[in-house]
């Protein structure tokens, strides 16, 4: 739980109010954790989705595994899911609070970042194809507010760089 607090005090954005979530979830119950990674090709100008059944185009991740950090299983849900194995950076993009399927509770979500050449060998997990999407796409996720926030950060990566 320490590295997950960890985490959500440096992630660049934090939304629905993750901070105080987790501040509360200390005092109770375990909740699940899930975790994503924002996979960028080297131009920053596409992003590695994969499509799931349900949710539709989506960021590599799923729910952080009992005695892993979130960032271990996040690394590990981004190999399952597309065959890639990358180095995270450092700060995690953003944390959450979201639910995902009407019948679970809210689940605390960390997004990672990793940039890796997007000419990298895919191998999805059957049934979940993994796409390199050109952020200037539109794309169908049933987190409409992913794709913003994704390019959006994609944009403070180069505004970083360039400096």
């Amino acid at each position: 739980m320490e590295a997950t607090a960890a985490d959500v005090r440096l992630a660049r954005m934090e939304f629905d109010g993750a901070g105080q979530w987790l501040a509360a979830l200390r005092d109770g119950a375990s909740e699940p954790l899930a975790a994503e990674v924002w996979v960028f090709d080297e131009g920053l100008g596409q992003v590695l989705l994969v499509r799931h059944r349900l949710r539709g185009w989506v960021p590599p991740g799923g729910r952080v595994e009992p005695g892993e950090t979130p960032r271990e299983g996040a690394r590990r849900e981004l190999f399952e899911e597309t065959g890639v194995a990358a180095r995270l950076l450092a700060d995690p993009a953003a944390a959450t609070i979201r639910s995902y399927h009407p019948d679970l509770p809210p689940t605390l979500g960390l997004s990672y970042m990793a940039i890796v050449d997007a000419a990298a060998s895919l191998s999805p997990e059957h049934g979940q194809p993994a796409a390199w999407i050109s952020l200037d796409q539109h794309w169908d996720s049933c987190f409409p507010e992913d794709p913003p926030r994704i390019r959006r950060h994609a944009q403070w990566l180069r505004d970083t760089a360039a400096r």
